[in-house]
């Protein structure tokens, strides 16, 4: 009862300052991609600034998430340039390509494009599918690959930063997008992690909509578990190997993090649902209804009354 109530408080609080809480999202999204950014990447010395930081996260608190994701990609190439002017100009191309895809498909839900790098960074990228599945539609697939591909962009930036930094070797222009190119499709890690990410997605959107007792809490369930089973295919088919504990610990996160997020806008009372029947003209309708869980705010009146026996000393 204590969470419910905290709950109606947060959801009453959002509903009186929706601008300025989601202006605080906003800037914390950005400060923590940015932070990031700068600790995987970090070669642009004057990116790193605190202050730029700071003014450039306040920023993209009045943005959309559409401008918010063009300018986290332009601080990732600008960090790319100053490291390879070559692979800067290859990545600039295949973000070109990501954002026609994506943009062409589904122009919607563009904050996936920013927290898929930004939960793979942390560790936790299992949690993605799962709130994309519960929170979007099938083609959120896109945003989230796209996102996914973009992270092993910066993996191979960072992983390389010697060899694309050494201006003395001996790899001409066209072998550097050569290696990229290759780094990036015969990437089987990435390859099993996007399959993952989409197929998780599917499981939980599909599931998560039918007419059945708990249904959010079995597509989250089911979900991590389709994760886990892709994973384990792309580790036996194609020897890709993930860390035993940081599975572990990815998919624990990602169950908790889903599971509050399903107390938070999808907590229902199953005990009392109901089923109804009505019809028109041309058709019968079959109706399902689940209440959600809802409780007031304990309103504590305190009724003060006089004293007795001043009130007969008053007499």
């Amino acid at each position: 009862m204590v969470l419910l109530e905290i709950k109606e408080r947060l959801k009453q609080i959002y509903a009186k300052y929706a601008v300025i809480v989601t202006g605080v999202i906003k800037f914390l999204l950005s400060l923590i991609t940015l932070i990031l950014l700068n600790q995987n990447l970090g070669y642009m010395a004057r990116l790193k600034s605190p202050l730029i930081v700071f003014f450039m996260a306040v920023a993209c608190a009045f943005l959309p998430y559409g401008a918010i994701s063009l300018l986290m990609a332009a601080v990732l190439l600008a960090h790319i340039y100053t490291l390879s002017f070559e692979i800067a100009l290859l990545t600039a191309v295949i973000l070109i390509i990501v954002a026609l895809l994506y943009y062409g498909f589904h122009p919607r839900d563009s904050y996936w494009l920013i927290l898929t790098p930004v939960a793979f960074m942390l560790k936790i990228p299992y949690v993605i599918p799962l709130l994309a599945g519960l929170t979007g539609s099938m083609l959120s697939m896109i945003p989230v690959s796209c996102g996914v591909i973009v992270y092993y962009i910066l993996l191979y930036v960072k992983q390389n930063a010697g060899v694309l930094a050494n201006e003395a070797a001996s790899i001409d222009i066209a072998q550097k997008y050569v290696q990229l190119i290759k780094a990036l499709l015969a990437n089987q890690t990435m390859m099993v992690m996007i399959a993952a990410c989409a197929a998780g997605i599917l499981v939980v959107f599909l599931v998560h909509n039918l007419s059945l007792d708990y249904s959010w809490i079995i597509a989250i369930v089911l979900g991590a578990i389709i994760q886990l089973a892709v994973i384990f295919i792309g580790d036996f088919m194609f020897d890709v190997t993930v860390p035993v504990a940081e599975l572990i610990v990815g998919i624990l996160a990602a169950l908790m993090i889903a599971a509050v997020y399903h107390f938070f806008v999808f907590a229902v009372d199953y005990s009392r649902t109901e089923y109804t029947q009505f019809e028109d003209d041309d058709y019968v309708y079959y109706v399902k209804a689940v209440p959600k869980i809802v409780v007031t705010r304990s309103d504590v009146r305190v009724q003060r009354y006089n004293n007795p026996n001043k009130a007969r000393k008053t007499n």
